[in-house]
Order: C-alpha cells, then sequence, then structure tokens
C-alpha cells in the first residue's frame, strides 16, 4: 500500500466515523443533528478529490443529518451544514474521476436534489501559477473578478501555451454570480 492510499483510506474513515454524525453541546452530550429540507440548502460546494472534501467537510460551523431522499438517478454523496447562516450542501466527484464532465454530473445531481442551490463553488487545490505579476503558489487564495472583456475564469483547456511566447488564452468562461461579485466588491471595500 501507497502512501497516499494509506492516507486515502484514513481520511475516509476519519470523515465516516460516529463522532463526526453527532453534535456536541456545551456540556459535552451528544445529540442528534438537525434535519432540514433539500429546499433549505442554498450553496452548493463541489470538490474534486477526497482531501478536498475533508477539508471541505472542517469548514461546517455546524453538520446537518444526511438528506434522506435525493433525486431519482443522483449518484452523490452528500454532507450537508452551515456556515454562519448559509445552508451548504457539499459533495465530490467519484473516486478516480477528473474533468469538467464529471463535475458537470455531479452539479446536475446536486440541483436536481437540492433546487434552490443558487450558489455554486468549486473549490480546491490548485498547483500554482507563479508569475511577475503575481506570486500564486500552493496554499494561496485565488478569487476570480470579471476584468477586461473577459468573465475573469480561466478554463485550462480554453488557450494555448507556446514555446517563448506568452499563454494565448483563445476562451474563457462566464462570469461568476452576481450574488458572488457584490460580496467580492464588499470584501474590497473593506
Amino acid at each position: 500500500m501507497t502512501k497516499r492510499d494509506f492516507a486515502l483510506e484514513n481520511t475516509q474513515q476519519d470523515v465516516s466515523s460516529p463522532e463526526k454524525r453527532w453534535k456536541k453541546d456545551i456540556d459535552n452530550v451528544q445529540t442528534p443533528l438537525r434535519e432540514l429540507k433539500p429546499d433549505d440548502y442554498t450553496v452548493g460546494w463541489i470538490c474534486a478529490i477526497t482531501v478536498e472534501y475533508v477539508a471541505a467537510q472542517e469548514f461546517l460551523d455546524e453538520e446537518h443529518e444526511g438528506p434522506k431522499n435525493v433525486s431519482l438517478h443522483d449518484n452523490n454523496n452528500y454532507t450537508l451544514g452551515s456556515i454562519g447562516e448559509h445552508n451548504v450542501v457539499i459533495a465530490t466527484l467519484p473516486f478516480g474521476e477528473y474533468g469538467i464532465a464529471s463535475a458537470a454530473t455531479v452539479a446536475r445531481d446536486m440541483m436536481h436534489s437540492f433546487p434552490n442551490v443558487r450558489i455554486g463553488l468549486m473549490v480546491g487545490i490548485g498547483g500554482g501559477a507563479p508569475s511577475e505579476q503575481h506570486d500564486i503558489r500552493l496554499g494561496g487564495i485565488v478569487v476570480s473578478a470579471p476584468k477586461n472583456g473577459n468573465g475573469g475564469l480561466l478554463q485550462y483547456d480554453f488557450g494555448k501555451n507556446i514555446q517563448d511566447q506568452e499563454f494565448l488564452a483563445t476562451g474563457f468562461l462566464n462570469q461568476p454570480p452576481v450574488a458572488l461579485r457584490t460580496a467580492l466588491a464588499g470584501l474590497q471595500a473593506q
């Protein structure tokens, strides 16, 4: 067994441990998790790999009971909870699958089972893209914003890189939702 396989195995055991399924109150007494309706969730968070899924669950202020029912052909595994006042549904791509087609399938199924999700996030580990202007490395936080006529999001296969030339963008994705852009404006004002 490789170190990576061992780490994934231990991570998956930690996530599914009984202690994570119960909430502890001030006196350290275990009580059942709160159960909300699928319509109560407004933020969807998709993770590409297991380690991101584990990290996402740690961000939850409160974990909720898992969904009793999901859409008929929904194959996602969900963790439900809240961050501040926002009810969040978290899912991950199937083990060993990567790419936009798999992410789109997870997002589609999530929207069928949680119809009031109005903000969808794909949050995860990026490799890093240091440049002379921006020193972006593993561990840095990058938030996209529309600028100079493009949506602010760059898809890895919407461009080409030719030796000894600058990266040439051949397309771009749409800009983030208005709710996220207004939140970004509020953060910048602070």
